[in-house]
């Protein structure tokens, strides 16, 4: 195992990178905003991460009181990684961080896709109150079977893993690249209800408003022709290192109508 790399500077800046200064740590640190993850949720998250250096950075950050993990009991016994209190309060130090990064180009490659969180975190960071005006909407978000609600109220947003009790509106994709269309690629919400497996429903004219509320300094190329969406993310758990090593711790706007298919009645949230 390398030995981690420290700033030998009292600076606050180098202490605060002592802790999440190497790569990747913040971006677990993203991943887990939203709420504690299965270590193979992680890695899905973050595809392009060995498993060894996940492992390593998860202990890491829980040698820094910034991440824990705890095992959760029945019906699903199972290990998961969580925020601190002191993790919890990187959060507005990522929003500034995407924010500053947002003006950035995006990779030449373009091969590497947002995770779930971080497309969810891109609009906690690029939520705009002026755009949203005297907006007023619950939302209910299903993005490749992983449940969100949205509140917009009062030039305010809030987003966070759940269910809404009842909600206004409904918005259901295949994956986030969908999502990410829509908000950022200028796709119309009525034209990717019809091409993909993508379903909106309730008051779907102040859906596609709450849409145009997070503006991109620099925006993603425009979808191409449809291709048929990929499959959900798959529920295998990976191997936790961690556990096995022994370690403990405009027109755009218009109302769409026979494109979109209300929920039946088995898809009605209940809050439950």
């Amino acid at each position: 195992m390398s030995k981690k790399r420290l700033f030998d500077d009292p600076c606050g800046i180098a202490r605060a990178l002592n802790a999440v200064g190497e790569r990747w740590a913040l971006l677990v640190v993203r991943e887990l905003v939203f709420g504690p993850k299965r270590y193979s949720d992680l890695h899905r998250g973050l595809p392009q991460m060995s498993q060894n250096v996940l492992a390593q950075r998860l202990r890491e950050l829980e040698a820094d009181g910034l991440v824990r993990r705890k095992r959760l009991g029945p019906p699903a016994p199972a290990a998961v990684y969580e925020l601190t209190e002191r993790g919890e309060e990187l959060e507005p130090v990522l929003r500034a961080l995407a924010q500053w990064g947002s003006r950035a180009p995006l990779p030449e490659d373009g091969a590497a896709e947002l995770s779930v969180d971080a497309l969810l975190f891109a609009l906690r960071a690029t939520f705009d109150p002026a755009l949203a005006g005297e907006l007023s909407l619950r939302c209910q978000l299903d993005v490749a079977g992983d449940r969100f609600r949205i509140t917009v109220a009062g030039g305010r947003l809030e987003l966070d893993r759940g269910e809404h009790a009842a909600p206004d509106a409904w918005l259901t994709v295949p994956e986030a690249a969908t999502l990410r269309d829509l908000v950022f690629a200028g796709a119309a919400l009525h034209d990717v209800v019809e091409r993909a497996d993508t379903e909106a429903a309730g008051d779907t004219s102040r859906l596609a408003r709450l849409l145009h509320c997070f503006p991109a300094a620099v925006r993603y190329p425009a979808p191409q022709d449809p291709a048929s969406p990929g499959p959900g993310s798959p529920n295998a758990e990976l191997p936790d290192p961690a556990v096995s090593a022994g370690v403990v711790g405009g027109e755009r706007d218009a109302p769409i109508t026979a494109a979109v298919r209300a929920p039946d009645a088995g898809n009605v949230l209940d809050g439950s």
